[in-house]
Parts: C-alpha cells; structure tokens; sequence
C-alpha cells in the first residue's frame, strides 16, 4: 500500500526499497527456481543467484526478495536488469522467509521470518544478500534519510505481521519523488495513458 507519509511508532520496522525486479527463490534439494512476481521462470537469467540459492544450508526454502543490479555506487540501477545488460551480477536483496525446510512460515510474525532469514543467510554465498531492517520509531526520519541517499525509497511493515503477498495494511511503500524509479513510472504510466 502506497502512503503520502511513512508511518511512525515502535509496531513498525523499515527496510529500503531497492529498484528491481521481485523475485521468489524457490530451493528443493538440488532443484533452484527463481520467478517474478507475476510467475515468470527467471532462473536461466541469474546464474549468481541461482548458485547461491543451490549452496544455501537448507533442505528447502522459499525466499521473497528483489532480484537488482548495482552501479559502481551500489545503488540499484533498474535499466542494468531491465536491458539484461548485467544479468550475470544479478543479485537478490533478501526481505522475507516464507518456507524452511518444509515448514510454512507465512503465519509466523515478521520479526520471526526476518530472523529466521538473517540466520540462513549469516554464511550464503554473494549472490543473497539479506535486506537490514531499522527498528525505528520515526519512519518519516528514516525515509529523509534514504532520500538523501538518493534511494528509491522505503518499505514499513508491522512487526508482528504475518506474510502477505498482496497489497496488505501491514506494509506502507513510501517513494522518494526524487529517484530515478518514481521518475520512470510515473512517465510510462504518463505514455500508458495517452
């Protein structure tokens, strides 16, 4: 859910929201699969994913991230995944845990998941990368922040909430007017209309 302002008090944690492609990572024993958000097969695309996906120490796992390529600065440069320019550095900023090792995770709490990540990702390979959190009261101060740094925004979520891979009142987008993603969308939504 979209919001005019980020929220703010202690339910919330903050994670930026980088420019890229959504992605589920899906491991079955030796089996990876990697697909986007509307269900399109991505494996072939990313093999630095797909290896570090296949190196994790887990029966099984279904990760949720966004799949980015970096510029020199290491900000998400979406035209870099978008052209399949880079698709060999292509790596996923982990955010969420939905299954381990055959157990459903959607119910449990974020901060639950969100640990349970941060362990399974302590040693991966750098292909996953797991997506820091601020536990932070001030969201519209850390959204100041991420603008500064020229990010394409932040991602709130409620502590407590359990998974949800639709729109949900447990998450608030808050983007940086400023970035270059909010500028690109907002003019293919402009040529969309015309």
């Amino acid at each position: 859910m979209r919001a005019p302002r980020p929220p703010y008090g202690a339910i919330w944690l903050h994670e930026i929201k980088h420019d890229g492609f959504r992605a589920i990572a899906r491991k079955d024993g030796l089996r990876v699969k990697i697909y986007s958000r509307p269900g399109n097969e991505l494996t072939h695309r990313f093999p630095l994913l797909v290896e570090a996906l296949a190196r994790l120490r887990a029966r099984s796992c279904i990760i949720d991230g966004e799949a980015v390529a970096c510029g020199e600065d290491g900000i998400a440069l979406f035209e870099r995944i978008r052209y399949r320019r880079h698709d060999d550095s292509v790596f996923m900023w982990a955010f969420d845990l939905i299954e381990l090792n055959g157990e459903d995770l959607r119910r449990e709490q974020l901060e639950q998941r969100k640990a349970a990540l941060a362990r399974l990702l302590a040693r991966a390979a750098p292909g996953l990368r797991f997506n820091e959190h601020l536990v932070e009261e001030d969201g519209p101060l850390v959204f100041h922040h991420a603008c500064k740094l020229g990010l394409e925004g932040i991602v709130s979520q409620r502590r407590n909430s359990p998974y949800s891979s639709g729109r949900s009142r447990n998450w608030v987008k808050s983007k940086n007017p400023d970035a270059p993603a909010v500028k690109r969308e907002a003019k293919e939504e402009w040529s969309s209309r015309r």
